[in-house]
């Protein structure tokens, strides 16, 4: 039976196609694959630890196939899928998230077999001794690319670690930002040096969006020796935590999408998406800035800084290392918190126009401590499949789809 949709999202050029309460957990990063014909998604959990299987053959009448519990006090946010395999994080959560420092929790990356879909099974898990990891990046083969909280180190750092026997996976490599390794007597010159994730590669080019130090480029054709290429800087001018959250470079069009996650409700520095060229991957220059959403007529705001929650981009449609998730064309997703699914058209790269955008209902109900302050529409993260479907979650309701139509 198909489940009764929320009442009151406004939208542009986007049409609601089905929705999902996901059994009253909200979903957080997603992935996808077809299998023999029918199509999962693949989520993890804000509020719950665990990893949920949804059936979107027919993206109408979303089925919700499994929920997998995972372990207590441990984010399960994030989950990679390439084949026959896939790589779950598990992490530390944060205080303001809800965690409990007192009690223990697990850590690392989980390795199962998806070979039945609906029914993973572990294979191992690779544990970093410190708080885990965060977003994590793999697309088929012997190599995990990892942003890990590893002892010794202030933030997250790139760790690579080795699969072929999935059961003792092993680091191979590792590398971090002059003066994160603490225990050596580094000394961090900037607040906020940390790997957010994922190390996106391509060939023997790894791009790390890694916080307050902008997207660094390295060199990673022996694996045991990153070698740093080059590195954008983006703050300042804009804010220093999380001031580079994510980078998909696409170096066949010369291109990379970039952008922050501002946490500060609107009253730090300002936030940004860019595109910027890496044609010269050793000299990467900025192209564009996408403009800011502008609120729905009537809004009882004036802009989105002021509506409360978080604003500003967070996720985007970054997959693209997966067979089964829409190529980056002329149109580009990006989950923009409090201001929804967010359509650009980028044909041209220097000249990003917005074209679409969703905003979901405001939730009904608070699942987590977050955001705090007023219950507002947080939408998280956005992935889009190659029929052309659109998913997005929110950090207190359910899981949307969607489809643009102009």
């Amino acid at each position: 039976m198909k489940e009764e949709l929320p009442q009151g999202f406004v939208a542009s050029n986007v049409q609601v196609v089905g929705y999902s309460d996901l059994d009253g957990r909200p979903a957080f990063k997603m992935s996808i694959r077809e299998h023999d014909g029918r199509w999962y998604l693949y989520t993890g959990h804000f509020w719950h630890s665990g990893w949920s299987i949804i059936d979107v053959t027919d993206p109408t009448e979303p089925k919700l196939a499994k929920f997998i519990s995972g372990p207590e006090n441990t984010f399960t946010l994030q989950m990679e899928v390439s084949d026959n395999i896939m790589i779950t994080a598990l992490e530390k959560i944060f205080p303001n998230f809800g965690g409990n420092p007192n009690e223990p929790f697990d850590e690392g990356v989980l390795i199962w077999d998806i070979s039945d879909p609906v029914n993973p099974r572990k294979l191992g898990q690779f544990r970093t001794g410190g708080t885990g990891t965060h977003r994590n990046f793999y697309s088929g083969g012997s190599y995990v690319h990892l942003a890990a909280g590893m002892p010794g180190y202030d933030g997250n750092i790139y760790v690579i670690i080795n699969i072929n026997d999935p059961a003792q996976p092993v680091e191979d490599g590792r590398w971090w930002a002059p003066g994160q390794h603490t225990a050596s007597g580094e000394k961090p010159h900037n607040p906020y040096i940390s790997l957010h994730g994922p190390p996106y590669v391509v060939d023997n080019r790894a791009y790390l969006p890694y916080g307050s130090e902008g997207m660094i480029i390295l060199d990673i054709s022996d694996v045991s020796k990153p070698v740093e290429v080059s590195r954008l800087s983006f703050s300042p001018p804009f804010h220093l935590q999380f001031g580079m959250h994510s980078v998909l470079p696409l170096p066949e069009k010369g291109l990379a999408y970039v952008n922050s996650e501002d946490t500060s409700y609107g009253k730090g520095p300002l936030h940004h998406a860019s595109i910027v060229d890496i044609s010269d991957s050793s000299n990467p220059m900025l192209l564009s800035l996408f403009p800011e959403p502008i609120p729905p007529e009537n809004a009882l705001y004036h802009d989105f800084f002021q509506k409360g929650g978080w604003s500003g981009p967070h996720n985007i449609n970054i997959l693209q290392h997966n067979k089964d998730v829409e190529k980056q064309g002329k149109l580009f997703y990006i989950a923009h918190f409090n201001a929804g699914l967010r359509v650009y058209n980028v044909k041209d790269p220097r000249l990003p126009v917005e074209v679409g955008y969703f905003m979901p209902p405001e939730p009904r109900k608070r699942y987590g401590p977050m955001p705090e302050g007023e219950l507002v529409t947080q939408t998280e993260d956005v992935l889009v499949d190659r029929r052309g479907f659109i998913y997005i979650t929110d950090k207190n309701q359910g899981l949307w789809i969607l489809k643009y139509e102009k």
